[in-house]
């Protein structure tokens, strides 16, 4: 499967990502969704690296899995679920609608990529065609709250994480990159859960333990392993531009699962981003030193 393929498939997985958490932290507390979550993936995680016999990483490769631990094991999650407490997924969706160009962003920085002109002007005109329909549904109010502050945190530190994650998933694979990086927190995501769980014992309905089901299993887990393929793949700047479109499913499902209003105005946004990505997309020119996942590494 190509690196596009691979990365839609992750962002189809992400896409449920804020609804589910949105549901999950109306009783559970929020630091034991973010941080519980991780515990359930990364047991998982321990079981597929023991069962794969997968090779341990060099001093070096642990230091940068290290930064994507905080990314997206720590930092998104933790951010968002403390967002979600207050705000709608919808509204969340303005702010997370940044996280392609960030992503773009740190894998110039970090992944020392170099996308041509067309890429940016896509990847800018794909942001404002989100933002106008968001803004034009009502999802934007126009001022900056403590959970918009929470969000634009998740996103700058999602973004470090997807790009360090997608340069080293180049020699690790895109499952073993994350499935090391949450055994690497998990000593400290399994502290904090268990004081959140004493400090306020977790209880809710099927409906809320469903949505942390799928936040450990999909959103943390599975989920990486299709996206940080696809990034190593494809190239990080431009499969990641692929999350162009995930505000527009994030809202489909709000809609779906948490009686969210979407216009009719969500047909020609699904449009106006899906011929952005494809832009993206003609911008093939590769970084330097980009190269397809070692054959056989997921």
């Amino acid at each position: 499967m190509g690196g596009l393929a691979l990365g839609a498939l992750g962002v189809l997985g992400f896409s449920l990502s804020l609804p589910a958490t949105r549901v999950a932290v109306h009783h559970l507390d929020a630091w034991f969704v973010a941080f519980g979550r991780a515990v359930g993936a990364g047991l998982l995680a321990w079981a597929y690296l023991y069962l794969s016999g997968a090779p341990r990483p060099t001093p070096n490769q642990w230091r940068r899995l290290g930064i994507v631990a905080l990314g997206v094991v720590v930092g998104f999650p933790l951010f968002t679920s403390l967002a979600l407490r207050t705000q709608t997924s919808a509204h969340s969706t303005v702010v997370i609608a940044a996280l392609p160009a960030m992503t773009a962003v740190f894998a110039v920085l970090r992944a020392g990529e170099r996308p041509p002109p067309l890429f940016w002007v896509a990847s800018v005109g794909g942001l404002l065609a989100v933002l106008t329909f968001l803004g034009a549904s009502g999802a934007v109010r126009g001022v900056i709250t403590p959970p918009d502050a929470f969000l634009l945190v998740a996103v700058v530190l999602c973004g470090l994480g997807y790009a360090e994650g997608g340069a080293l998933a180049r020699e690790l694979g895109g499952a073993r990159t994350i499935c090391w990086a949450l055994l690497l927190a998990l000593p400290a995501t399994a502290s904090v859960t268990v004081a959140a769980a004493v400090a306020d014992p977790p209880h809710t309905d099927a409906a809320g333990w469903s949505a942390f089901g799928y936040l450990t299993v999909v959103s943390m887990f599975l989920g990486f392993f299709a996206w940080y393929a696809g990034l190593a793949r494809g190239g990080i700047a431009r499969v990641g531009q692929v999350q162009l479109a995930q505000p527009v499913l994030t809202l489909g499902w709000s809609a779906l699962l948490l009686g969210e209003r979407v216009t009719a105005a969500s047909m020609l946004a699904a449009a106006a981003v899906l011929g952005c990505v494809v832009l993206t997309q003609r911008s093939r020119r590769r970084a330097p030193g980009v190269r397809s996942a070692k054959p056989g590494s997921a």
